[in-house]
C-alpha cells in the first residue's frame, strides 16, 4: 500500500487523517512544481538486470509471439533480439535522416500482429533537402530476419533536427497513437491544420477515425511541445510526458507529466510550468529543473506490487527512472513521486529512453547513453528488466 506525507490510504479514510498540501504545490489546480531537483529517494528496492547489449541509440521496443524482441535504432535500424542475443544482421534499415534528435523513432505492432505480421515505425527523412517525419507500414518475414516495406500510413508530420516527438503506440481500442514534436516552432503546437505538437489517432491503415475530437482531423490532443511518451491509464484518459523549454521565448526547464482526454489543449507554448488559461490543461507534475522525460508506461505486473497502477516514466538528462502516483479521489494530482536508477553505477545506468511493460508482466528500459548527450559505453546501449530485489 502507498504511503503518503501524512498518512496511508487506509487511515485517510479511516480516521479522516489530511494530508498537508506540499509545500512545492503551486495555486494553479492540481499542478505540483518540483522546485528541487527531479524529486525523492525511491522506497521500494528495486534493481535492473541485462537483457541485450550492443545497441545504438534504441528507441523502441516491440515484444513478438514467442518471446523475441524486436527494437529501433536511431541510425535507421530494426534489430532483433532472439533468446537474449542480439542478431547481427539487421531485420531491416530504413533510409532515415538520423541528424539531432531524429531518425528511426518509434515502434508499434498492430493488434493483429501474430497474423497479419505487420509493424508500424515512426522516422525522420529528408526530401529535397527538408526534414520531415512519417510513419510506414512493414511486414516481418515469418522467421523474423527480414521485413518488407508495405504502405506509408501517414507523412508530412513537421522534421527538424530537435523536436521530432516520435513514440507510437496500439490502443485497445485499435486505433495506432502517435506523438509528435513542433519542430522547433512553438507556433505549430497550437495550429490544428499543423501535424507538429500533437497526439494523432489513426486507424491501422492511416485514415482518420470517424469519432476523432475534430473531426477529419487526425490531432487527438494538442498544445505539446516534444512528447516522448504517453501511457493510458484507463479507456478515456491517458498520461502524456512533454518536454519543457530549453531556451526558447525565454523560458528553460519545467518538463511536464499531463492527464488528458481526447480534445484537450495541453497548452504549450501559450502556458508553461504550473499556469493556467481557459480551456488548456495544466501539468500535474513539473520540475524546474530539467528532466526531460522519454517513454512512459503505467506499471501492471505483480512483480512490484507496490509499484501497480502507478506511472513509471524513463528521464534521460536526469537520467533515473521516475515513479508517479496519482490520488485516487483526484485522478488529476499527484499523490507520490520519486526517483529510482539514480546515482553512481551500478545503480545508475545513464540515459534513460523507453519504459514498457512486456508480456510477461515485467517492466523493460532502455538507455540511449550513445546518442551524443551521453557517454557511450564499451558495451555501447542496452536494454533493461527492473525487478525488485
Amino acid at each position: 500500500m502507498r504511503e503518503f506525507t501524512c498518512c496511508i490510504l487506509l487511515a485517510l479514510a479511516a480516521a479522516g487523517c489530511k494530508r498537508e498540501p506540499s509545500p512545492d504545490r503551486t495555486s494553479a489546480g492540481d499542478c505540483l512544481l518540483v522546485r528541487d531537483g527531479p524529486g525523492p529517494a525511491g522506497e521500494v528496492p528495486v534493481g535492473a538486470e541485462r537483457v541485450v547489449a550492443g545497441l545504438e541509440v534504441p528507441w523502441a521496443l516491440g515484444f513478438l509471439p514467442g518471446g523475441s524482441l524486436l527494437v529501433t535504432e536511431r541510425p535507421g535500424r530494426v534489430r532483433l533480439v532472439e533468446n537474449g542475443t542480439l542478431v547481427e544482421e539487421p531485420v531491416a534499415t530504413l533510409p532515415v535522416a538520423s541528424v539531432g534528435e531524429g531518425g528511426l523513432l518509434g515502434l508499434a505492432l498492430h493488434p493483429d500482429f501474430a497474423t497479419s505480421r505487420l509493424f508500424y515505425p515512426y522516422l525522420t527523412v529528408s526530401e529535397s533537402g527538408r526534414l520531415s517525419n512519417r510513419i510506414e507500414r512493414w511486414r516481418l518475414a515469418p522467421d523474423a530476419r527480414s521485413a518488407s516495406f508495405d504502405k506509408r500510413i501517414l507523412e508530412g508530420i513537421p522534421g527538424a533536427r530537435v523536436h521530432d516527438g516520435g513514440r507510437l503506440q496500439f490502443h485497445p481500442d485499435g486505433m495506432l497513437y502517435a506523438s509528435t514534436g513542433e519542430s522547433g516552432e512553438p507556433e505549430l503546437a497550437q495550429d490544428l491544420d499543423s501535424l507538429g505538437g500533437k497526439l494523432l489517432r489513426l486507424t491501422p491503415e492511416g485514415e482518420v477515425p470517424a469519432d476523432n475530437p475534430f473531426s477529419g482531423n487526425p490531432v487527438f490532443l494538442l498544445g505539446l511541445r516534444n512528447s516522448e511518451g504517453f501511457a493510458w491509464r484507463d479507456a478515456t484518459t491517458l498520461y502524456v510526458v512533454d518536454h519543457g523549454p530549453s531556451g526558447e521565448l525565454g523560458r528553460t526547464g519545467h518538463d511536464e507529466v499531463n492527464v488528458a482526454r481526447a480534445g484537450e489543449n495541453l497548452g504549450w507554448p501559450t502556458i508553461y510550468a504550473c499556469e493556467q488559461h481557459q480551456g488548456m490543461v495544466a501539468p500535474s507534475l513539473t520540475w524546474e529543473a530539467a528532466v526531460p522525460p522519454g517513454g512512459a508506461a503505467v506499471y501492471t505486473g505483480t512483480a512490484i506490487p507496490e509499484w501497480r497502477g502507478d506511472l513509471l516514466v524513463a528521464t534521460l538528462g536526469s537520467r533515473h527512472l521516475h515513479r508517479i502516483a496519482f490520488d485516487p479521489r483526484n485522478p488529476r494530482q499527484v499523490a507520490l513521486h520519486e526517483v529510482y536508477l539514480q546515482g553512481e553505477p551500478p545503480q545508475s545506468h545513464g540515459r534513460l529512453r523507453e519504459v514498457i511493460m512486456g508480456p510477461d508482466g515485467e517492466l523493460y528500459v532502455t538507455t540511449s547513453n550513445c546518442d551524443g548527450r551521453g557517454s557511450c559505453p564499451p558495451e555501447k546501449d542496452q536494454s533493461l528488466r527492473i525487478t525488485r530485489r
